[in-house]
């Protein structure tokens, strides 16, 4: 009886202490989860962040984000299309195709050239995109908010700015919207070369400033009319800069262009507003010997979407339609 009762007492102790076991795995699998939920989080963090390599640096960018100060025209027309919302934009210059961004409802954050830190600094942005007329400012802004470099590289036009897209599409969650954008510009640009290509005809481009001429070839600022569109140089020997090759009506005339592209800076510059048109300018007895002028090939390009935004979605789309029907 006595060895019973003490195997009964043995069994029960047993039970007991298996009991305190398992509570005790209990309490480190809770706590194991805690450390699982932690590390969840962290990869859910890191799958809401992305990593933005561009010519200044690597900037780490949160997704879809809610405050956006932009300083490009090209950016703000993509993130337009979209249907992205931002905070901040320099509103003096914007495109006329843009001007609801003129609406006090966004912070005017100063200039293309200058940024207005304080007024930058005040709205707490999530992000802040700059181009070629900023990067010298590129690590004051960065200091207030990630700050990435977005302009279209000229020499490598469809591909920046497809890279350009794709990757506004992933931050602001719009990557479907991205995709249908540029496959439907991609479509625009096969069918204008082939147009092009079937024309057989050269081009000269040339930006009007003032009274004065810049020629821009294959590789610049214009250059997609070269080497998107398919237009052969006119001169093959322009020299490529920012402000293009200086050159004379004189020049226009010997180089002689089947067609004759002309953007006009004045007409979109803040207070040019009694600039002389560039068909007054280009169209005089000298350019008048030329296969463009006689055959009605003088084309007088949109400088909002050429000059102040190349680069966003409907600019290009629009860029691409000018040329088009120019072509007869």
């Amino acid at each position: 009886m006595k060895k019973s009762w003490l195997f009964t007492l043995l069994v029960v102790l047993s039970i007991v202490l298996a009991a305190c076991g398992g509570n005790k795995t209990a309490e480190n699998t809770g706590s194991s989860s805690g450390t699982g939920s932690e590390a969840n989080a962290a990869a859910d963090q890191s799958n809401d962040e992305i990593v933005i390599k561009h010519k200044l640096g690597d900037t780490t960018v949160k997704k879809n984000l809610e405050k956006v100060v932009v300083f490009d025209y090209g950016v703000l027309d993509t993130l337009d299309q979209l249907g992205v919302e931002v905070a901040g934009v320099p509103q003096e210059g914007v495109p006329s195709y843009l001007e609801k961004y003129n609406d006090a409802k966004y912070a005017n954050v100063g200039g293309l050239k200058e940024a207005d830190f304080e007024k930058v600094n005040a709205l707490k942005p999530d992000l802040i995109i700059i181009s070629g007329r900023l990067q010298d400012s590129y690590e004051e802004l960065s200091e207030i908010a990630p700050t990435i470099y977005m302009a279209v590289d000229t020499e490598d036009y469809m591909n920046s700015l497809t890279s350009n897209v794709k990757t506004l599409g992933e931050i602001f969650g719009k990557e479907k919207e991205a995709e249908e954008a540029l496959a439907s510009i991609d479509t625009s640009v096969n069918a204008l070369k082939d147009k092009v290509t079937a024309a057989g005809k050269n081009a000269l481009v040339v930006l009007t400033n003032e009274g004065k001429l810049s020629a821009y070839g294959a590789g610049s600022r214009f250059g997609i009319i070269h080497d998107v569109f398919g237009f052969t140089p006119a001169d093959a020997n322009i020299e490529v800069s920012t402000h293009g090759q200086s050159v004379s009506f004189e020049y226009v005339m010997e180089k002689n262009p089947d067609y004759l592209f002309v953007v006009d800076r004045s007409a979109v510059v803040a207070g040019s507003g009694e600039a002389t048109p560039a068909k007054q300018v280009i169209e005089n007895d000298l350019v008048k010997n030329t296969n463009a002028y006689k055959d009605g090939h003088i084309v007088y390009l949109d400088p909002d979407y050429w000059y102040l935004s190349g680069g966003g979605l409907e600019s290009i789309q629009e860029m691409i339609k000018e040329v088009d029907q120019s072509i007869n």
